[in-house]
């Protein structure tokens, strides 16, 4: 549908477009718009739109007094920038947490180079059949080893709210300390992120 020029009125013969004898459904410039958005690549769409959508770490992130951060963010200008704060500073202020605050880009971009390196480690993708083949038991190491290397490829092609989902699914929580943090898993969410890349259910911002 995006692509049929026949909803502005035209008609198409061997790849060249005229003026149709029907009634445009669509106006121009909302096709327009349409199309430079399309022209955009995924990767950029994804980053664009990232914050505009909730915190992929929301609910996730604690510090190292077992505070959960929220996430927050201030404006200058027309940019945005956006971080994580620990509960222990909301309610007591600066200086009462090692780690108060932390931005949001380097920390969620942390945590996925993490779970990237995760994907490629074998006692992972044994971990993640296992998981998946209790409910499908079809289900193969090879199946499972292909659709986590197809989720890494993929990652920076998802609606920033599939990313937010999908991590979700996989990580239990991930803590924070003055000299680096930790990334819990969920095996079980590994298994059913598996079956989900197997039956083509992640969605793409393509």
């Amino acid at each position: 549908m995006l692509n049929n020029r026949a909803y502005i009125g035209e008609a198409v013969h061997k790849g060249e477009s005229y003026p149709g004898e029907h009634d445009a459904i669509i106006d121009r410039e909302t096709w327009a718009r349409v199309h430079a958005i399309m022209k955009e690549s995924p990767r950029k769409r994804a980053a664009r739109t990232r914050a505009e959508t909730p915190a992929l770490l929301k609910g996730l992130l604690f510090g190292p007094d077992g505070a959960a951060f929220s996430p927050t963010h201030t404006r200058k200008g027309d940019k945005l920038y956006r971080y994580y704060v620990s509960q222990t500073v909301l309610k007591h202020g600066a200086g009462s947490c090692p780690v108060g605050r932390v931005p949001a880009g380097e920390i969620e971009s942390a945590v996925i180079d993490q779970l990237h390196a995760v994907f490629r480690q074998p006692e992972i993708v044994a971990g993640t059949w296992k998981a998946a083949r209790a409910h499908e038991g079809d289900i193969t190491e090879a199946d499972a080893r292909a659709a986590l290397q197809q989720f890494d490829l993929l990652w920076d092609e998802l609606f920033p709210a599939e990313q937010a989902r999908i991590l979700a699914l996989l990580v239990e929580r991930v803590d924070i300390a003055t000299d680096g943090l930790n990334v819990r898993l969920r095996v079980d969410g590994l298994g059913s992120l598996a079956r989900e890349m197997l039956a083509g259910k992640v969605e793409r911002a393509a």
